[in-house]
């Protein structure tokens, strides 16, 4: 589904996008788990570990890679919000963030580990000046296509007629839940067709893409810039550098 909504937003059947809203709330980090002997916690919340940022880097760099994947939008600006809510902890463990857009539309990025009974609730809202887009993580089969004329409709995986893309990383039947496990499968894959086409080559099929370093260099510049607009109290807005 985020193929499909890639190539809607792509195929300009949304429009321009003007505003995306995007969420990645969890909940297991709503006490000081990291102090019991949790090894996930532990060197998640550590800063000698894992660098200057906790759940901006864990989980926000997620959803700010499933923004810029679905529209192809990049940052302009934006201004963050980091917080540490548990007493004890060393890194956020919540953040919120204001986006600026360089087509000029705005987004509100939020991502959080101390959202008491969330599991992994990332999800994303993308509004064009045609139709908007919702998809989440926890209903993966579905996304939703809604506009002002035309109502809502829910379009499935494997059920009617998908883009290519979409066709071509679906691997269970309808009405089968698909999702985290078939998504490392299709990266596998389609990193497998890309060494094929060098070895034999051949240009690479864009349509069988998977992340590469640009994506690792670009969500360690986002931790960087949120990370620089939340400790600067006086100029909250951070222009965005690579």
């Amino acid at each position: 589904m985020i193929k499909e909504a890639k190539h809607l937003v792509e195929s300009g059947a949304i429009g321009e996008v003007r505003k995306i809203i995007v969420e990645y709330p969890q909940g297991w980090l709503i006490d000081l788990v990291e102090a019991t002997g949790q090894k996930q916690a532990d060197w998640r919340t550590d800063p000698a570990r894992c660098g200057a940022a906790g759940a901006i880097g864990d989980i926000g760099t997620h959803a700010e890679n499933l923004v810029e994947y679905i529209t192809g939008l990049e940052i302009e600006a934006l201004c963050a919000d980091l917080t540490i809510f548990v007493e004890g902890r060393k890194l956020d463990d919540d953040g919120n963030i204001l986006i600026h857009y360089k087509n000029g539309a705005r987004g509100v990025l939020h991502c959080s580990q101390i959202c008491n009974g969330e599991e992994n609730d990332l999800n994303i809202r993308i509004y064009g000046s045609k139709a908007g887009l919702v998809w989440k993580q926890m209903e993966p089969n579905t996304l939703i296509v809604k506009s002002r004329d035309g109502g809502a409709r829910m379009v499935r995986t494997a059920v009617g007629a998908l883009s290519a893309a979409a066709q071509a990383h679906t691997r269970q039947p309808a009405g089968h839940p698909e999702g985290y496990v078939e998504t490392f499968a299709n990266i596998y894959r389609n990193f497998a067709f890309a060494l094929r086409a060098r070895w034999e080559g051949k240009a690479q099929d864009p349509m069988f893409d998977f992340p590469g370093i640009k994506e690792g260099i670009k969500g360690m510049a986002f931790i960087a810039n949120v990370v620089r607009s939340a400790t600067d109290n006086q100029n909250k807005w951070t222009t965005f550098e690579l």
